[in-house]
């Protein structure tokens, strides 16, 4: 295959042999109904004006402004080291944790606000 030519095919990992691998994979894609999503949205206007990639340095992060043991509790280190660096869906993914193991009660005035209720 030669760099450049135009019967190529978008590269979407790239292995190398030597000493060292590279492997990419996109982040799985959060399966959350329309509305939720909307109730989310709400949540994060509430909380952060909808900025998802907020930090203030208040002590929470990002668009639904989890606490830096909320986020790593609950499994959003995998997406990334602090919720302000992850994306909106991973944001929400790690949401809908906290929701099934704390209830809605985790955004006590935001959460009520828009509608948030337990999965």
């Amino acid at each position: 295959m030669k760099f450049g030519d135009p019967k190529t095919k978008k590269v979407k990992s790239v292995y190398l042999t030597n000493r060292f691998s590279v492997k990419t994979k996109a982040a799985p894609a959060v399966k959350i109904s329309a509305s939720r999503a909307g109730v989310w949205a709400k949540v994060a206007k509430c909380e952060s004006g909808g900025n998802w990639k907020i930090s203030t340095g208040n002590g929470y992060y990002g668009g639904l402004q989890f606490s830096a043991s909320t986020w790593r509790a609950y499994g959003g280190g995998k997406h990334a080291s602090m919720a302000h660096r992850a994306t909106k869906e991973q944001q929400i993914a790690i949401a809908e944790k906290v929701v099934r193991g704390q209830g809605p009660g985790a955004w006590p005035h935001c959460g009520r606000k828009a509608g948030l209720t337990r999965i």
